[in-house]
């Protein structure tokens, strides 16, 4: 189906789809085995590892900030792999992650989408103070950032994006989701009912078998071209 509606707001995921989660967080656990005396441990394995304690514990009571999240879950990795931990290892990942750069082609498509008179708001499963840092790297292109911390909530919850439209002031068909992430963004389009553009990198993530977003695209390079073909652009 076809948008028709031109959006006031977009929302973005943000790791994955603004910023370089996966190359960022590679490049840390590669540091971080280094410094153990470990380089021979998959990178690969360990981050499938620590993956499947954040979503776990994302999801498990009571609710914590993202900073305890992925402290516990990189705590848990290394025992896992035998490797000793220490507090600083988690005070450096959450450094690490808040400067994350964006994609090349980001700040140019947040600019041109700007010009073109959208809002734009990032809604994400993290902490204030850590994606601050990512934020800052974006042009000064995004008018509002909502966050786990703040609803108190992770995705695929309807709890975050709930509270996101609330602050916008919108309906959740008023609006277009750009993402990355298939089991936590994709998950919440699914089966809550908003617009979606599923940003596609070529990564080992796979689409949901039971659903189809508004459109699929290996950047956002190249979403200027379809809101032109949706009529959204303002020649």
């Amino acid at each position: 189906m076809t948008p028709t509606t031109r959006p006031e707001w977009l929302t973005f995921d943000c790791y994955g789809t603004l910023i370089q989660w996966d190359e960022g967080l590679l490049a840390y656990v590669g540091e971080l085995l280094a410094r153990k005396g470990s380089p021979d441990v998959d990178p690969g394995r360990f981050i499938a590892i620590y993956d499947e304690h954040e979503h776990r514990l994302e999801q498990t009571p009571p609710h914590r900030t993202f900073r305890d999240i992925s402290a516990l879950s990189l705590q848990y990795t290394l025992q896992a792999l035998g490797l000793p931990y220490e507090a600083s290892d988690a005070s450096d990942l959450a450094a690490h992650i808040a400067r994350m750069p964006p994609f090349p082609e980001v700040v140019d498509t947040l600019a041109w989408l700007k010009a073109q008179g959208f809002r734009l708001c990032i809604v994400s499963n993290t902490d204030d103070a850590i994606i601050a840092g990512n934020v800052a790297q974006l042009g000064g292109h995004i008018d509002r950032v909502v966050t786990a911390e703040q609803a108190r909530a992770y995705k695929p919850s309807p709890r975050l994006f709930d509270h996101a439209h609330r602050e916008l002031g919108v309906q959740r068909d008023e609006l277009l989701h750009i993402c990355a992430s298939p089991h936590l963004d994709l998950t919440a389009a699914r089966d809550m009912g908003f617009r979606c553009i599923w940003i596609d990198r070529g990564t080992v993530r796979k689409p949901l078998p039971d659903y189809v977003p508004d459109a699929v695209l290996p950047d956002l390079a190249q979403v200027p071209a379809v809101f032109d073909t949706w009529g959204w652009t303002r020649h």
